[in-house]
């Protein structure tokens, strides 16, 4: 068999023999005899960068028969992972002879890293077949991105094999249970562990606040000792991602106070948590901090700037960021766009659509969620359809649920029930109860009947509709307001009380009230829509929601601010 060689090289030209190019000859050919040592090689590995430069070590390791050196082999399979060539890492791997069980570890750890689990548990496979018996470094790597069912068979074998005990093995159980949706078994776990490193405890909190348990998450939180800017990140997109913005906000000061630096991760929870709360104020201080932070506002920042904005009623603002980008992807103009359409600025989210179609970047399903929700906002019922069959038959994106929900409320703003109901029927997905809602709110029959019998009087008829609405399961939430005051957002119900300034809320209310009736206001009992005498509706009207934070607005501000 013969073998052909991987690197060739021309040979140099011959020198115009002098005594210089002779003592240059003489001491090329003793350098040639003697190779360099496995020692510098491995220096040179360790230094390499590139993979040009590590091919060329490679070169000289073959040259010199030092192929199956188990030290220049590890570390030339291991330099190959790290600068993202796995396919040559796995080659050399395959013709190594009798790898022992830092190879197996090695490779089994750089598929992990890449979320190749299936072939990470292959070699893993592999290695017990040969007899190879893996060891605390070998479970901390498979366990990484292996699946619930073979993680749990993985654990037999830590327990079997006596690394049960071992920090860095159990940390990446407690991370698989954690992935895989088992909080009582990660929990187990980790209240076994006799030594918690931060490491660990994180991996916890992030279980804890993945799965909506924020409560013990922030127990745990708050008994570290120690909190990296990775442990904040975590509570803090935690509360975020759990319709918790307040709370957010609120660990978002503690964590400016505590001297933690916040990077990108923060920023791009604490926006989110800006533009659920409509919390416009807080959202510029934030874009404020960045800008004289040194924080760079990449593509994933501006575009979280742009939906804060955009959910906080700012589209000049949005819009502003949105342009300063400067290679804008998909989601930057997804982003946008949407944020046209939530406002009922329909033609400018077209505009933007064809604008993006025309620079040639294509569109995604979110893209058209937006787009239909302009359509239904500007009552285009031809041109929804349009984008709705052009998904498919153009663009090759099969609708989802949303999309349909989307066209169901544009034909029912439109007053085209028998359609919207025949879209419904004729889906080839089950509908869900959202779009069976968005069905009913495209109805509108039940309120605008609710507010048609109460008009006349007819209270047993409204009694009725209650009952209704009841048993049909249809629930109406309290109405709630909110107004932002020194970067925090107070939230208030009708005829709440539990603001720590109730007391001065209501003094400020009445005032308000005095006011108003001195100027001749007259409440609209009519939209109270319960039956009840007059004086109890304009007292129901008092005590409005709005009205409250209103008053709180006035009670927290100086005069002409």
């Amino acid at each position: 068999m013969s073998l052909t060689p991987l690197f060739t090289t021309p040979l140099p030209p011959l020198p115009s023999i002098n005594r210089t190019t002779l003592s240059s000859t003489t001491n090329a050919a003793a350098a040639a005899n003697f190779p360099p040592l496995p020692d510098k090689l491995a220096l040179l590995l360790d230094k390499s960068n590139s993979i040009h430069h590590l091919l060329q070590i490679h070169a000289a390791v073959l040259r010199h028969g030092l192929h199956q050196h188990h030290i220049l082999n590890f570390k030339l399979q291991r330099s190959y992972s790290s600068l993202g060539r796995l396919d040559y890492s796995l080659a050399l791997f395959n013709r190594t002879l009798n790898p022992i069980i830092f190879f197996y570890t090695s490779v089994i750890n750089a598929h992990a890293l890449r979320g190749l689990s299936q072939e990470a548990l292959f070699i893993y496979t592999r290695m017990l077949f040969e007899g190879v018996q893996p060891n605390e470094f070998t479970f901390s790597s498979i366990l990484k991105s292996c699946s619930l069912e073979h993680g749990k068979m993985i654990h037999s074998e830590v327990i079997k094999l006596g690394f049960d005990s071992d920090l860095y093995v159990k940390t990446g159980l407690v991370d698989l249970y954690a992935r895989g949706g088992d909080i009582l078994s990660a929990r187990l776990v980790f209240e076994r562990m006799l030594e918690k490193s931060l490491v660990s405890l994180t991996t916890m909190l992030a279980c804890y606040a993945k799965h909506g348990k924020l409560e013990e998450a922030r127990f745990l939180f708050d008994g570290m000792v120690k909190k990296d800017v990775v442990c904040w990140n975590v509570m803090i997109d935690g509360y975020a991602q759990h319709g918790m913005p307040n709370e957010a906000l609120v660990l978002f000061r503690l964590m400016l106070a505590a001297k933690a630096r916040p990077n990108e991760i923060t920023i791009l929870a604490v926006l989110s948590a800006c533009g659920q709360l409509g919390a416009l104020e807080s959202g510029r201080w934030l874009h404020s901090y960045i800008e004289n932070n040194d924080i760079q506002v990449n593509v994933r920042v501006a575009t979280a700037l742009i939906d804060m904005y955009s959910k906080c009623g700012s589209l000049e603002d949005a819009r502003l960021v949105f342009d300063r980008i400067r290679y804008k992807d998909v989601v930057a103009w997804n982003s946008m766009i949407i944020g046209y359409a939530l406002h009922g600025f329909s033609r400018d989210a077209l505009e933007l659509f064809h604008e993006m179609c025309r620079i040639g970047l294509g569109p995604t399903d979110i893209t058209f969620i937006g787009v239909l929700g302009a359509c239904g906002h500007a009552g285009l019922i031809e041109e929804g359809w349009s984008f709705f069959n052009a998904m498919r038959d153009v663009y090759e994106i099969e609708p989802k649920i949303e999309h349909y929900g989307c066209v169901v409320n544009l034909l029912g703003r439109a007053g085209r029930l028998e359609e919207a109901y025949e879209l419904v029927m004729n889906m080839k997905i089950e509908p869900d109860p959202i779009l069976w809602g968005a069905l009913l709110g495209a109805c509108r029959n039940l309120y605008s009947s609710f507010q048609h019998v109460a008009a006349k009087g007819n209270w047993e008829g409204v009694a009725k509709i209650r009952t209704l609405m009841k048993d049909s399961g249809v629930q109406k939430e309290p109405g709630c307001n909110s107004i932002e005051v020194s970067n925090r957002v107070h939230e208030f119900l009708a005829g709440d009380l539990k603001h720590p300034k109730s007391k001065e809320i209501y003094m400020m209310l009445e005032e308000m009230n005095a006011w108003l009736k001195a100027h001749g206001y007259t409440p609209q009992t009519d939209i109270v829509l319960h039956d009840i005498g007059d004086v109890q509706k304009e007292q129901s009207l008092e005590v409005h929601s709005e009205k409250l934070a209103l008053a709180y607005g006035l009670i927290s501000t100086q005069p002409n601010r």
